[in-house]
């Protein structure tokens, strides 16, 4: 996984591995663009975190999560009855809910917060216009953290009857994707503690998700994950399934982007897979040679060039 030790995104991840139990390659990436190595092997992307299965590129932590289901079913993310609800959750813990612990944290600090890294993730999570937006999330902080309380209350109550994990006994993928904003919310904004001791029993459920682990990691050089990619092939499935509105098929040219205004590069190649939750493309470079790069569909746009 290419990813670095402050990400919210990739600790998600971490924890995901945590409950499976993997082990996994660890390649740290810088925390600001550039990030050369990365996006040789993406196309683009810049995004945290990625991760690399030979010459298999994911992109984003919904189709990272996918894909680890589907090559480790046990234990299972999803040890409920009910999984498309629970996706349709994560659209929420991964969208808004993610964005108001982004503003929360990002507007408290205000001016002592580095330019660079204002500008970037600014423009990454607020638009074009992040610099009025992080002055009002500054501005109008004690609503921004009314709107996360509530949530956080929703939450201490789904736990009251002493469960350990948000479903029941056994810890499922939403854990992962709500634990993420409260990860960030505790270990950067200041008044994150407070806040989170008034619910005592999502304290708890915070105790039992990081007792999880992230699984068993090994440090991995960049240029030996590229090294890597270069000297396999894609291994995923190909294939386009019926009634797509964009009517992809295997060979179409297209170019994919996070479906935001964060000025961010699209990536380009021809489509090997697509169905409705999944685009994934070929593209070829010197740099890393044939890769396949997966994304959702869900947040994502997808131009026919």
């Amino acid at each position: 996984m290419h990813n670095y030790p402050q990400s919210p995104v990739a600790e998600k991840v971490r924890v995901a591995f945590g409950i499976k139990q993997l082990s996994w390659r660890n390649v740290e990436i810088p925390r600001l663009p550039p990030k050369p190595m990365l996006t040789a092997l993406t196309g683009g992307y810049r995004r945290t975190p990625v991760m690399q299965i030979g010459a298999d590129i994911y992109c984003d932590s919904q189709c990272i999560l996918r894909e680890l289901e589907r090559r480790h079913p046990t234990p299972t993310f999803m040890p409920t009855s009910k999984p498309g609800l629970m996706w349709c959750l994560s659209r929420y813990t991964d969208g808004d809910l993610f964005s108001l612990a982004v503003k929360i944290v990002l507007g408290s600090a205000g001016d002592d917060l580095p330019s660079d890294f204002a500008e970037d993730r600014g423009r990454l999570y607020i638009g074009k216009d992040w610099a009025e937006g992080l002055k009002r999330a500054n501005e109008q902080l004690p609503h921004l953290v009314a709107q996360m309380r509530a949530p956080l209350s929703w939450m201490d109550a789904q736990l009251r009857d002493g469960r350990s994990f948000l479903l029941g006994s056994d810890p499922a993928a939403i854990d992962a994707q709500m634990y993420h904003c409260i990860w960030f919310i505790r270990g950067r904004w200041d008044g994150g503690p407070e806040m989170l001791s008034e619910f005592p029993d999502l304290t708890r459920w915070e105790e039992n998700v990081r007792a999880l682990g992230h699984g068993t990691s090994h440090a991995m050089r960049a240029e030996d994950a590229i090294d890597q990619a270069k000297n396999t092939e894609p291994a995923s499935e190909t294939g386009a399934t019926p009634h797509d509105p964009q009517d992809l098929r295997v060979g179409t040219l297209v170019a994919v982007s996070p479906d935001v205004e964060g000025g961010e590069q699209p990536v380009e190649g021809k489509v090997r897979y697509a169905d409705a939750e999944t685009i994934a493309i070929l593209r070829t470079c010197d740099e890393v040679g044939t890769v396949c790069v997966h994304f959702p569909r869900c947040g994502y746009r997808v131009s026919v060039t």
